[in-house]
């Protein structure tokens, strides 16, 4: 990475005042387990801390990114030229019951989450179960599984702007769709939200949970291991009402992409939606892959691919930075 247009004053004040450590490789925060550097990490200990630090770079005209547990984004080889603030609690578990509805912080695991409503015999929201990442970040990609989405639970949220500003919405506000909301195109970050939920038989929510989790460790590889970020792309949009959305997978598949295979990036063996990141692998090798990936299907089928994964950084014939 060239000279940082980050101040050194500024990561001096957020590594003294903050838990925060100077030019860290990103690849240690993301479950690809590749990228570059950023002049700053910030672990925010809470809401508060985090509208905190972004009023302030805001303020100080400092470029940052808010990241979660790092589950859906391939950080490029060149590192991000921005202070990171990560706002993610791996052992929070705990969440405010009303009538009707929890509270939740936006930091919390997903999977958590679900396990915490199994406990308290309330939700339905098992689906969630095993799908990495915060709350707040499958808030803002409409995250779910077996045909349902968080964004149908969802009452309200509290939002925190680029600015630094706080608000409260209604869940109908931010414009669900299939993976995604409004909150992509206007980067505010969920801080907690209130999401629907109801009475329901432990015991059964406890045994959805294990075969879904079963169901998981049977079809999905685990990041910590295998590093990856899921699927690479969304699934196939309907071309009509009473046609059903279709798995990118199988078209990958009928491509013939599973033996693809770019420096250290390589396919997993049981699903060709996902990228495996070997030990010599770069963040580059992986995007190669996928746009070798995205042009077979092009090739075969006419359809372009729309990533699911978030790409941070530069790379190439991009423009994002």
């Amino acid at each position: 990475m060239s000279e940082s247009s980050v101040s050194p004053i500024i990561v001096d004040r957020l590594v003294s005042e903050f838990d925060a450590e100077a030019d860290m490789f990103l690849s240690r925060y993301t479950s690809f387990q590749v990228g570059g550097k950023t002049p700053a990490m910030v672990q925010c200990r809470d809401a508060d801390e985090l509208a905190l630090i972004v009023s302030l770079l805001h303020r100080e005209k400092q470029p940052y990114f808010v990241m979660g547990q790092g589950t859906n984004v391939l950080v490029s080889d060149e590192g991000l030229d921005e202070v990171v603030l990560r706002f993610c609690n791996e052992s929070s578990q705990e969440l405010i019951e009303d009538e009707g509805f929890v509270r939740v912080s936006g930091d919390m695991l997903l999977d958590n989450f679900a396990a915490r409503l199994v406990e308290l015999g309330i939700g339905d929201l098992t689906y969630l179960s095993g799908i990495p990442g915060t709350l707040g970040g499958a808030i803002a990609g409409n995250a779910g599984a077996f045909g349902k989405q968080i964004g149908d639970a969802l009452l309200r949220a509290e939002l925190l702007s680029v600015e630094g500003d706080r608000r409260w919405v209604e869940g109908e506000e931010l414009e669900f769709a299939y993976r995604s909301s409004v909150l992509k195109a206007s980067r505010e970050i969920v801080l907690q939200a209130d999401i629907r939920v109801e009475t329901v038989d432990p015991q059964a929510l406890q045994s959805e949970r294990a075969s879904i989790l079963q169901l998981r460790r049977e079809k999905h590889p685990d990041w910590k291991t295998e590093p990856c970020a899921g699927s690479v792309f969304r699934n196939i949009e309907p071309t009509s009402a009473a046609e059903r959305r279709q798995a990118a997978g199988w078209f990958l598949e009928e491509a013939g992409v599973k033996s693809f295979q770019v420096g250290g990036a390589s396919l997993y063996s049981k699903h060709a939606n996902i990228i495996i990141a070997g030990k010599e692998a770069s963040a580059l090798d992986v995007y190669d892959l996928s746009e070798k990936m995205k042009k077979a299907v092009k090739d075969r089928f006419g359809l372009e691919l729309v990533r699911e994964v978030q790409l941070i950084g530069k790379f190439p014939m991009l423009h994002n930075s």
